[in-house]
């Protein structure tokens, strides 16, 4: 009897352990339903390999859900009232989101530089300072394309009102036209536009990179396009998730930069530009992921220029530490 009785004890004492390993490893391995948004365009380039990856069943650690959409307007609903946990945004709207909703949101990285050129039909422009006396056709007046050119000249000793002549278009195929028509024309355009003018006309090419000419001037600061912001509440209840989001997101950006030809074929399946066009651009996208207190550094510069010429492109005032995730 007391035999039979220890046996029994061990086999309890057995199924307690076996329940308590099962209850651990249920909790470890409990995945969380991530929505993430992204804009169409360079800002979603990066993701598209993780994307890919998600939807193939190839990422099993969460269940993470996917969309691009064509514009801003989209996004910021959809973060306000909880629809999307995570968005690929423009890096002045992440501020003006955070001033706006109570510090409601907190951006996770940079994931895309400067994405802006000058570009000339023609061969007349190879320094910033050639700019003088000409014309240049722009479209984003009134935004940070606006800002960030205004910036660059007048740190090059150039009076973008008084010693050259931006010509504002209202979209980007009306620079394009003039490009097209007008010997040595110059003209303000992001990527992939940029890439896709060049298919139109061999005469078009770049003369400056406005990202290289913002580090040319040595400054703890860059020129940034877009950023990757979460919800502060999704991002208190779900750390983990956000690791793990990081993670594979840091993979996609390097497969992306790395296997061009394979990740522009991936760009086109979601119909962010066509294959073509992506091979060409990606190079010229600046697709990266800064997190950090590089991150901090690089953007709190960039939204403290945009704030000195306007503070209502970042939502009044700049923003506090706690905007900037992991510091």
């Amino acid at each position: 009897m007391r035999k039979f009785m220890k046996l029994a004890l061990i086999i309890m004492l057995g199924a307690a352990l076996l329940t308590g390993c099962g209850v651990e490893k249920k909790m470890t391995a409990e995945s969380v339903t991530v929505n993430v948004t992204a804009l169409k365009g360079p800002t979603a380039m990066g993701m598209v390999d993780f994307m890919d990856k998600s939807e193939k069943g190839e990422i099993t650690d969460n269940d993470y859900h996917f969309e691009i959409v064509a514009a801003v307007d989209e996004v910021t609903p959809k973060l306000v009232q909880g629809k999307t946990d995570i968005a690929a945004i423009p890096a002045n709207l992440a501020s003006v989101l955070y001033n706006n909703t109570d510090a409601a949101v907190q951006v996770l990285a940079i994931n895309t530089l400067g994405v802006i050129y000058i570009v000339e039909s023609g061969d007349t422009i190879s320094d910033i300072s050639e700019l003088k006396g000409r014309t240049i056709y722009a479209s984003g007046k009134g935004a940070t394309p606006e800002y960030a050119l205004n910036y660059i000249l007048t740190q090059n000793g150039i009076d973008p009102e008084k010693e050259l002549t931006i010509e504002w278009k209202n979209e980007h195929a009306e620079c394009l036209s003039a490009l097209m028509t007008q010997e040595n024309a110059i003209a303000m355009l992001p990527q992939p536009f940029v890439t896709t003018a060049q298919t139109k006309s061999e005469k078009i090419r770049v003369a400056l990179d406005l990202t290289e000419e913002w580090e040319k001037l040595g400054l703890d600061s860059a020129m940034i396009t877009g950023v990757v912001v979460a919800r502060k509440e999704f991002i208190e209840q779900n750390p983990t998730a956000i690791s793990a989001f990081l993670k594979h997101y840091e993979a996609s950006v390097k497969n992306v930069n790395h296997n061009v030809e394979d990740m522009a074929t991936l760009i086109e399946k979601y119909d962010i530009v066509p294959a073509p066009i992506a091979v060409k651009a990606i190079p010229n996208c600046n697709i990266v992921l800064i997190t950090g207190e590089e991150m901090k550094q690089k953007l709190s510069g960039y939204l403290k220029v945009l704030s000195e010429q306007n503070p209502k492109a970042i939502g009044g005032i700049l923003p506090a530490d706690d905007f900037y995730y992991g510091l």
